[in-house]
């Protein structure tokens, strides 16, 4: 890896870094989509692959703006993220329950990407960057919404009804 000498290497560092995350999601949606059972998660999965797509080609204009070719470096955080979604899309779990942990799993990706484009919003406001970030703030904000809404899903349906399918488990027994 290059030595990072200054807040703009870091910058590039990091734009590298989502710009490959945003790939390796676009990857797993799909399968994540597949695995879900209720239709409204299936919809918010499908529709967040749909804006990740817009994020990746935001990714590409600021890269275009900063001089860069548009290429990533591998994103060992992300790559662990969705190992583990993956590993929670094998398990054998009830409907509802695999629902709740496909969530989860879908949170701390947008976590993880919330902690990413608000650094890099960070270093391109300081270095005086502004259409750069403000469309860092676009993919930042869009991540953001994501997560309030897989929240609310969270709340309203699907973990409702993981709590029922665990009871009528412990019923059955």
């Amino acid at each position: 890896m290059a030595k990072l000498s200054s807040l703009d290497d870091l910058l590039v560092h990091e734009l590298q870094d989502i710009y490959h995350a945003e790939g390796q999601i676009l990857k797993a949606l799909p399968k994540m989509a597949k695995a879900a059972t209720n239709p409204d998660l299936k919809a918010a999965f499908e529709e967040h692959r749909l804006q990740t797509k817009g994020h990746a080609r935001r990714l590409e204009e600021v890269f275009k703006l900063l001089g860069l070719p548009a290429k990533g470096k591998k994103c060992e955080g992300m790559a662990g993220l969705i190992e583990e979604g993956k590993t929670t899309m094998e398990q054998d779990a009830e409907p509802a329950v695999r629902d709740a942990a496909l969530i989860a799993a879908a949170q701390k990706v947008e976590h993880y990407e919330i902690a990413a484009y608000g650094c890099v919003c960070t270093y391109a406001e300081m270095l005086g960057h502004e259409e750069v970030h403000e469309l860092l703030g676009q993919n930042l904000d869009e991540e953001e919404i994501t997560d309030q809404r897989l929240t609310a899903l969270a709340e309203t349906v699907i973990n409702p009804d993981a709590e029922e399918e665990g009871v009528e488990s412990e019923r059955v027994r």
